[in-house]
């Protein structure tokens, strides 16, 4: 009843462990549900399919970095699987029913107003701690390495795609590859924090390297980050201590 006139499509079961535990709620959630969306936006006549997928977990373990959008794609998670999966049917619609769609193949999103709780990113886990001073725990070495991104420069990709005709993957990240223990001390220094770290097992479907190539995103939509890592992580502990 309402026809948009562009469907901006962030939902997800988003937790790649349960993904490994249990493939056919992961399947369930992220791939039919994304099916009958692209089926809904088709028969509301919407102008533009707008898809939220993984510029980590759709690449698997990487053999080039920074992985560009043409890396070949074999995903070590069930999450990664279906995070490809809705590319491909979107792809799909648009080829069959002239929906134009893009996916953002997002790198590690964090920022202000990340739900610390369950299965959530590893900065939200972390901020929450180490502004209780209690001890954090990352995960195997530690030297397991990440693109962090800014929310804010996330919002401004979607804006941007709104109305602009780029179809495909397009790659939002940094091109900056960051490992667990900096990150954790980085925090750690910005928050004024006494939390200890501490390291933990390995766990099931983690990649151990992650970093995307945003040369595309540049060139075409005329993106960038503007957000470094450690501004940004001040932001973020900013938000939540206002929120204890």
């Amino acid at each position: 009843t309402e026809k948009p006139d562009v469907v901006n499509h962030h939902a997800a079961q988003m937790d790649v462990r349960r993904s490994v535990a249990d493939p056919l709620f992961d399947a369930e959630v992220n791939i039919l549900g994304t099916i009958r969306l692209l089926l809904a936006a088709r028969d509301a006549g919407v102008k533009r399919f707008l898809f939220v997928s993984s510029g980590g977990a759709a690449y698997g373990e990487q053999e080039i970095f920074p992985a560009p959008e043409t890396h070949p794609t074999w995903p070590v998670s069930p999450y990664g699987v279906s995070k490809r999966s809705g590319e491909l049917y979107a792809f799909f619609f648009m080829n069959e029913y002239k929906l134009p769609f893009t996916a953002f193949r997002y790198a590690n999103v964090y920022g202000p107003r990340q739900d610390p709780h369950g299965e959530a990113g590893v900065v939200a886990v972390f901020t929450g701690k180490m502004l209780r001073d209690e001890p954090v725990t990352v995960n195997g070495d530690g030297k397991q390495t990440r693109d962090y991104v800014f929310v804010g420069d996330v919002a401004r990709m979607s804006r941007l795609a709104l109305t602009h005709e780029q179809t495909g993957p397009v790659n939002v990240g940094t091109s900056i590859e960051t490992d667990v223990n900096q990150l954790a001390e980085t925090l750690r220094e910005v928050a004024g924090s006494k939390s200890e770290i501490k390291h933990g097992p390995t766990k099931p479907g983690e990649q151990r390297r992650s970093v995307i190539d945003i040369r595309r995103a540049a060139e075409v939509l005329g993106w960038r980050p503007e957000v470094s890592l450690r501004d940004g992580l001040k932001q973020t502990v900013e938000w939540f201590r206002a929120r204890p």
